[in-house]
């Protein structure tokens, strides 16, 4: 298992907020760190493809819609998005089980998280100080090397303590639970991923009647069981009704009757 470990600690740093070795945050941030992409890459790893893809579902749709400004984030996703779903894999207890793991966990790497800028600021004045004495070697050493150090020792070792012993003591630790705390963990972990879509609706529908499409393609899909190439068609086809058939917006500039013409 330490293999195993160390494989996803190391993809735990790639896909780090400050890792720049994967075509900066494009290859690291905004690929690797996606639940959906890193759920099929720790089941790879961990020899269960179909329950990490399943799992990587899940956790991506609480996280669908959250946005990190300024570097300030409600979770770590790089924590959610590899020691808590190979914990979630490893429990063996469904995807709810592994969404309530993956938000809890999410939660307290905001912790290390912290703790690494703090460190940053200190590397950062210790450059500073090497830029006034002109000694080049030290502005790089404290500007690219240590930080960077810093930030794979802040990920990687989390990362493989959590799976190496995990993978020994998780499943022993999920029996233990009183069955009160596992449903209560499966009820969370069903609610938070409407949490998450409904918080991407927020953010991209402007006017509440679109929801109706929403609603449309939940009864496809809930009551018609239809799969998602057909609900792809049934959605395009709203799609141009709606464009190509809706009222054109009433011209703000047009004359009401009884209004004469000003002459100049």
């Amino acid at each position: 298992m330490a293999l195993e470990a160390i494989l996803i600690g190391i993809l735990c740093y790639l896909g780090a907020l400050s890792t720049p070795w994967l075509f900066g945050l494009t290859g690291g941030w905004y690929l690797l760190t996606r639940p959906l992409v890193s759920g099929m890459l720790v089941g790879i790893i961990l020899g269960d493809v179909q329950t990490g893809i399943i799992v990587g579902v899940a956790v991506q749709a609480v996280y669908i819609a959250m946005v990190t400004p300024g570097g300030s984030m409600p979770a770590d996703l790089n924590f959610v998005a590899f020691p808590a779903i190979a914990l979630g894999i490893l429990s063996d207890k469904g995807p709810e089980v592994a969404v309530a793991l993956a938000a809890t966990i999410g939660i307290a790497g905001t912790v290390l998280f912290n703790a690494m800028l703090v460190l940053n600021s200190w590397w950062n004045h210790r450059a500073d100080m090497a830029l006034e004495k002109g000694d080049e070697r030290g502005v790089y050493l404290n500007s690219a090397v240590w930080p960077q150090i810093t930030n794979f020792l802040m990920r990687f070792i989390p990362t493989f303590i959590a799976v190496y012993y995990g993978a020994r003591y998780i499943n022993g630790f999920m029996e233990s639970l009183p069955q009160l705390v596992l449903s209560t963990m499966n009820v969370l972990g069903g609610i938070l991923p409407a949490v998450g879509i409904a918080i991407l609706l927020k953010q991209i529908i402007k006017n509440y009647s679109m929801l109706i499409y929403f609603l449309v393609g939940f009864i496809c899909i809930v009551f018609l069981k239809l799969n998602m190439v057909a609900l792809v068609v049934v959605g395009s086809l709203l799609a141009l009704i709606h464009y190509n058939y809706k009222p054109e917006p009433r011209s703000t500039g047009m004359m009401k009757p009884g209004d004469e013409e000003e002459e100049f």
